[in-house]
């Protein structure tokens, strides 16, 4: 059998099909919160209502010196790690809140709550954290780097005896202060509509050296406004070599303190803005880079829509302009403002908000302009989501998408550029902009062919609404029922034990569109078929 199989990380399984969430809005299913050594307020009102996280109601977490301070929670049926082995939370921890010197770090510990000494059979993961923002941390018990209190104890997701989870923040064997706000704590759950961006469909790389690719990006140099740029910005942009050029595997972007005349205006500071010779709608991008230095510096990356009317645009130039600014719609995946070092920021511009608009979040990256950094957004038919070394510090997601909110369902291209302000420095004379690569993912298709159906089951109805039946020539046995959507993506995954040869699978859950299904048994056969949900 022929299959594309694309595991995704975010299912749940449990014994009974139970969920484990809370989002502290009294909706969650996690009733047995416990403070060890530790404060703990449920149903806190967010004080940081922003970034990734505006709900209204978040954990406080208070450690007022407890040596092992944590806060825990116990479930009704043990995890299977096997598979489904990964949990997230949002977290955000204030520099107001801290004493002492410890390591800013969140730890998620497994253990066996119906034991006298839960620690000894303890599994953990530790993650780092940042400062003063919401950010979203996944601890993946499959694929992470994990503790075992027990040296000798088997692998977690070879276990089976796990039922209590405990967070701490900032470890233990410590008297420190620790004020800290959590929220949306999730054993992920087993459906997933989410797209899954890992098919590579345009990157550069920007191997060898010289002139930057003219096949990808266009160097946009002409005036739009009358002699002047946007935003009141006192630069030519050129496509000399002087400020864009490539070499050891790296773009380099450069901003320029010279005198420099061009259609018929003198301007004291030159750069470069690049215009992506690739439009898309949806996916995601990764670009990683270093950022440059100086007061008055204005480094972007970002984009537009491929229908704007700008003069000397690239797709202006190849006859797609149709649409003014900002209903064409703009995303900024990254801005930095010198003036503002170690802070970076994303925003949507669009007929509801734009110019200095509220749509927007960032976060502190005190190594923005020593460090490469990947910066990234994901972009869906539902939602943006930006983050920086996968540490998620903005997501857009209206909840009324038209054209004034969302000009989103059109394509888009990239642009890469360094502004300079009015504000820029005096003593400023050049920084660069330095880019590893660019890459734009979307989703992989999995067509019919890919799939071969094994005549071992039969199902009924097809199509189905709510609840699928299977009937297999298999019994006694333990089999994973897996469902695929058309892209390639495990969205379903749920575990069976098969005593009267068949299965019944509850589909209401599941979109109306074509699914492949995959059962995987106990004694290694496959079976497969592909299915309509109505």
């Amino acid at each position: 059998m022929r299959c594309i199989l694309i595991f995704f990380i975010c299912s749940l399984f449990s014994l009974n099909a139970q969920t484990v969430d809370d989002d502290f809005e009294g909706s969650g299913t996690i009733t047995t919160w416990f403070g060890d050594d530790c404060g703990l307020n449920t149903n806190y009102d967010n004080p940081y209502q922003e970034g990734i996280n505006t709900s209204n109601t978040v954990l406080e977490y208070a450690d007022t010196g407890g040596q092992y301070a944590n806060v825990r929670f116990d479930v009704g049926a043990n995890f299977d790690l096997s598979i489904n082995n990964s949990f997230s939370l949002k977290i955000y921890l204030p520099s107001s809140g801290l004493t002492g010197g410890q390591l800013n770090q969140i730890s998620l510990k497994l253990q066996d709550g119906s034991i006298s000494e839960p620690w000894i059979t303890q599994s953990e993961i530790i993650k780092p954290l940042v400062l003063d923002q919401w950010q979203e941390v996944i601890f993946d018990f499959e694929n992470d780097t994990y503790i075992n209190l027990d040296e000798n104890s088997l692998p977690p997701i070879e276990r089976n005896d796990f039922n209590r989870v405990v967070i701490q923040v900032n470890g233990e064997n410590n008297n420190d202060f620790v004020l800290a706000y959590i929220d949306d704590v999730l054993y992920f759950d087993s459906e997933s509509n989410d797209p899954v961006y890992d098919n590579l469909v345009w990157a550069d790389e920007f191997d060898g050296s010289g002139a930057v690719n003219s096949a990808n990006w266009f160097h946009q140099t002409q005036l739009p406004a009358g002699g002047s740029w946007y935003n009141g910005e006192v630069q030519h942009y050129t496509h000399r070599e002087d400020n864009s050029f490539v070499s050891g595997g790296f773009l380099s972007i450069v901003a320029k303190k010279e005198t420099f005349n061009n259609q018929g205006y003198t301007k004291q500071y030159t750069s470069a803005r690049l215009n992506s010779k690739f439009a898309f709608t949806y996916g995601k991008v990764e670009i990683r880079a270093q950022l440059p230095t100086g007061l008055g510096t204005w480094p972007a990356i970002w984009t537009l829509g491929q229908n704007i009317t700008e003069s000397g645009a690239y797709w202006e130039t190849q006859g797609y302009g149709a649409t003014s600014w900002p209903a064409c719609g703009e995303i900024d995946i990254m801005e930095h403002w010198g003036n503002n070092q170690n802070y970076v920021q994303s925003a949507m511009h669009t007929p509801s908000s734009s110019g200095n608009t509220f749509n927007k979040g960032g976060q502190t990256v005190s190594t923005a302009s020593t460090d490469f950094h990947v910066y990234t957004l994901e972009w869906s038919p539902k939602k943006m989501v930006f983050s920086v070394d996968g540490v998620k510090h903005y997501t857009y997601n209206p909840e009324i998408k038209d054209a004034n909110t969302w000009p989103f369902d059109a394509p888009q291209y990239l642009l890469l550029n360094i502004a300079i302000e009015p504000s820029i420095d005096i003593s400023f004379s050049q920084s660069s902009m330095v880019i590893d690569y660019v890459r734009v993912y979307q989703e992989s298709v999995l067509s019919e062919e890919q799939f071969e159906e094994n005549e071992s089951i039969s199902f009924y109805p097809n199509p189905v609404n709510d609840e699928l039946h299977i009937k297999t020539n298999i019994t006694n046995q333990d089999t994973v029922l897996q469902i695929i959507d058309v892209s390639g993506r495990v969205i379903s995954q749920k575990k069976y034990h098969l005593n009267g040869k068949r299965i019944y699978h509850n589909t209401q859950s599941l979109n109306s569109g074509m699914y492949f299904a995959t059962l995987k048994f106990a004694n290694g056969s496959i079976s497969s078929f592909k299915f309509i949900k109505g």
